[in-house]
């Protein structure tokens, strides 16, 4: 087909609102090209890729860019989508239109994915003032079974507060037994912080109504009808704070019996139609004078005694600059309110006030000793959402009491609010304010050094945590120097994960604007550091954020072994959200450049990864080939601490493959090496290896030893899902033993933890074992539902040998209901897997097929 080559008829990315409106314009430039196949489209990417030098490993395969046209996506592969449009139309000016575009909606993504959702509200403010009817109002609203009232009016006007101080009056009246806070970044000044994807909001708040993370559902559709699932037979109070649309808020609304929607926003929802509506404007002009009178009660009036009527119509009587207002009059002792009002009237008669709250904060600006001035401008540089004290003293270059002390003034002067004890943001006209002053009065010169010091701060605190948490695993982490600025205590008990939860959506806002703003090494570094703490966590979407900029940054410094970390580290990422293929994708592109390098520990890590998704594919020879490969890797590097683990998971695969003997002699070299090196975790992973191989063996006594050991470590070390599979180990073991009782008891407890933690695969084993103990104890029925659960997850994880295992369970199950030709079916699927896995249990099907093992 002839295909005219006019540029004025492709395609403009640049209009594209989001990604699917994005990728709509990719399968348009398609067309455009002719509508080439997915398989030559792929040819033109692989050999423009061959010729710039990449190598193999690095090559593209028609899926992969076949998933670059579909919609739906919440992510693009900025590297391979360009390569597409260049192959589709090589024009340079038009493929920079495309990297441009897709640079502001990766930036976007990114940025609205960031979230901040609590399960308690904001304190609420000391001597609430007026506001009666609307108060009233909105207590009201709570007496209905499925509520959703809006709260609207203009900016500063005191919407928040209302909404909070309703809250916690209904919580004292313990009308709600639930609370889910978050701010929508409604009108945020910063570009760099649009209003929240309530997708984003929704994973919050998900898991914090005890759904893991493993377990939240991709799309915004499904994380909806999960949301308001948990949210069913509770009593929730829910508060959308700062909303934009009726859009954004829409998928947030409870919807559920006995639950409540406070939703805050500047603009009229009227898109919302169930929901009730309370104006609030700005206060009366008796509510002003009171809240003032209120909040100076110590103040001299002085000669007028008119004077507050006077201050509060200067400040056209909105809250926030009365408020603010306020905190000036409290710095000036020595003035009367009849002072501060002719001050006010003369900066009117000179013409020198837009608005109440510019005149509020200039004055209060004015009157700040120089150093709360500065870290006032310095603050609003930050890019999370909130912040502590530490990260005050980093920015201001200053010691935490020092910092402190200037917060504690910024609060009571209304400059900026504390969110929770200990935390600190700005309303978004302060926050605008500030930045404006930053950027007229602090040269940026001054500005990178104390936003560099901050990210030194969070870089030096993290890499703290992280040794504290996991101190055998010290020695693979990047080498970070202290920061010099103030650090809280993060090594004592609890105290890593509490720093680290805190602080965690600060910490990914931070590699995204690091990434993105010129300190792309401290992208790779922390984004490397926190590794263990986001993926054992099970904090998926921070994860891919975190290393899909680590990998951005470390391409543009050409820094090969960043790009290589990042890729691992993706890789890994979807390997523990159970998505592998692409985690084998990532990892096989790391592979190679870690080859390139030549770096082996690095390549043992990549090896002993992908070894993994060969084991949990049930393909135990490559795993095991891939685990020797590891391990020589480890050993050349001198890692004995990940030669522990290796060996342990060669334990497995081997046993797998019915090779006893060469199984315990890794074990048991695993166990040795762990207790040798002092590494509790491949302890604990060594111990549990060991006695399955014993139990299969038939060694009992040991085993239960072992397990024993294993279970008691793995608590210690709060290892969840170590934990779960110490039990579901024990289980085994009591099933075999006839302890049916103590058999079904494991199991279950291995259920929940693996349920709770998300893990499918765990799940699987579980649900087996409990199948496997209700046909011992003559419950056919009990042993169908369980198995076919089984079943039923291991397919979707495409575990074949948990498959074969239920699959076993579901014959055994007929054949003691008496149904025989189900029970020959069965058991000859059961066999077709064991036979194509080439694992011994092949055998034991083969007999319970009595010589029927074919179809």
């Amino acid at each position: 087909m002839s295909v005219p080559h006019d540029l004025d008829t492709l395609p403009d990315p640049s209009t594209a609102g989001d990604i699917d409106e994005l990728v709509e314009r990719l399968r348009r430039l398609k067309v455009w090209a002719g509508d080439p196949s997915y398989d030559k489209i792929k040819s033109r990417v692989n050999a423009a890729w061959t010729a710039e030098g990449r190598p193999a490993g690095e090559l593209t395969i028609k899926s992969t860019v076949a998933n670059c046209f579909l919609p739906g996506r919440r992510r693009l592969n900025t590297d391979l989508v360009l390569a597409v449009v260049r192959a589709l139309c090589p024009d340079t000016g038009y493929v920079a239109q495309w990297r441009q575009a897709l640079r502001v909606l990766a930036g976007e993504a990114e940025a609205v994915s960031q979230a901040r959702v609590q399960d308690k509200l904001p304190q609420d403010l000391v001597g609430f003032t007026g506001r009666e009817d609307e108060l009233a109002e909105a207590l009201r609203a709570a007496t209905g079974s499925v509520v959703i009232t809006a709260i609207e009016g203009m900016a500063g006007v005191g919407k928040t507060q209302l909404a909070v101080h309703a809250g916690h009056r209904l919580l004292r009246d313990d009308a709600y037994d639930q609370v889910l806070f978050v701010n929508l970044r409604g009108f945020h000044p910063d570009p760099a912080q649009p209003p929240a994807d309530p997708a984003a909001v929704l994973d919050g708040f998900l898991r914090l109504l005890g759904l893991p993370g493993h377990q939240v559902p991709h799309g915004l559709a499904a994380r909806t009808a999960a949301y308001r699932e948990r949210l069913t037979g509770r009593r929730a109070l829910v508060v959308l704070d700062n909303a934009a649309t009726a859009e954004q808020v829409r998928p947030l609304l409870a919807e559920r019996p006995g639950c409540l929607t406070l939703i805050t926003s500047r603009r009229s929802l009227v898109e919302l139609p169930s929901a009730g509506r309370i104006a609030v404007d700005v206060f009366t002009p008796d509510e002003a004078v009171a809240f003032l009178a209120g909040a100076l009660p110590e103040a001299p009036v002085g000669p007028d005694p008119t004077a507050l009527e006077r201050i509060a119509r200067r400040c056209g009587h909105l809250p926030l600059a009365l408020s603010l207002i306020a905190g000036h009059i409290r710095a000036t002792p020595n003035w009367t309110l009849t002072d501060h009002a002719d001050r006010l009237d003369e900066r009117h008669d000179e013409r020198r006030l837009d608005s109440g709250v510019e005149l509020a904060l200039r004055l209060s600006y004015q009157h700040l000793p120089a150093a709360h001035r500065q870290l006032l401008r310095l603050a609003s540089l930050h890019p999370g959402q909130d912040f502590d004290a530490y990260a005050a003293a980093a920015l201001a270059g200053s010691d935490l009491s020092t910092a402190e002390a200037s917060l504690a003034h910024l609060c009571r002067d209304h400059l900026l609010q504390e969110t929770a004890p200990g935390r600190y943001t700005f309303h978004d006209l302060v926050r605008a304010y500030a930045d404006a002053r930053a950027r007229d009065e602090d040269p940026p010169a001054a500005r990178r050094a104390a936003l560099t010091r901050l990210f030194d701060h969070y870089l030096a605190t993290t890499a703290a945590a992280i040794n504290a948490l996991h101190p055998s695993e010290a020695h693979l982490h990047p080498t970070i120097e202290p920061s010099g600025s103030p650090v809280p205590d993060v090594t004592s008990p609890g105290a890593p994960v509490a720093w680290l939860d805190a602080e965690r959506h600060t910490l990914v806002a931070v590699a995204v604007h690091t990434a993105t703003h010129g300190w792309p090494s401290h992208t790779t570094r922390l984004s490397g550091v926190l590794f263990r703490y986001l993926i054992g966590g099970g904090h998926h979407s921070e994860a891919l954020t975190a290393y899909t900029n680590a990998h951005h940054a470390a391409l543009g410094s050409a820094d090969l072994a960043g790009q290589a970390a990042a890729l691992t580290n993706l890789g890994i990422s979807y390997l523990y959200a159970e998505q592998y293929d692409p985690a084998a994708d990532h990892l096989r592109r790391a592979l190679e450049l870690w080859r390139r390098i030549g770096h082996p520990r690095s390549q043992g890590r990549a090896l002993f990864s992908l070894a993994a998704i060969e084991e949990r594919a049930s393909r135990f020879q490559s795993s095991v080939d891939l685990l020797r490969e590891c391990l020589a890797c480890y050993r050349e590097a001198g890692d004995e601490v990940n030669v522990t683990t290796t060996l342990g998971s060669l334990a497995v695969a081997l046993d797998r493959l019915g090779r006893t003997d060469e199984a315990m002699e890794a074990g048991l070299q695993a166990l040795a090496q762990a207790r040798k090196v002092g590494h509790e975790h491949g302890e604990g992973y060594a111990l549990d290896v060991v006695a399955n191989i014993e139990m299969r063996a038939g060694r009992y006594e040991p085993a239960r030893d072992h397990l024993e050991q294993c279970l008691v470590l793995r608590r210690r070390l709060h290892n969840r899902l170590g934990e779960g599979s110490a039990l579901d180990s024990l289980g085994m073991l009591h099933t075999r033993l006839g302890s049916l009782d103590e058999a079904a008891g494991c199991f279950d407890r291995a259920l929940a933890l693996f349920r709770e933690i998300g893990s499918q695969e765990g799940q699987c084993f579980s649900l087996n074992g409990l199948g496997e103990v209700a046909l011992a104890a003559g419950r056919p029925a009990e042993a169908l539902t369980r198995h076919t659960e089984a079943r039923a997850i291991a397919v979707t994880i495409e575990n074949r040998y948990q498959q074969a295992r239920a699959v076993t369970g579901l014959g055994h199950a007929h054949r003691a209901l008496g149904d025989e030709a189900e029970a020959l079916l069965h058991f000859k699927q059961a066999l077709s897997l064991y036979e194509d896995l080439g694992v011994p249990e092949a055998e034991q099907v083969r007999t319970h097929l009595g010589g029927k093992d074919t179809i």
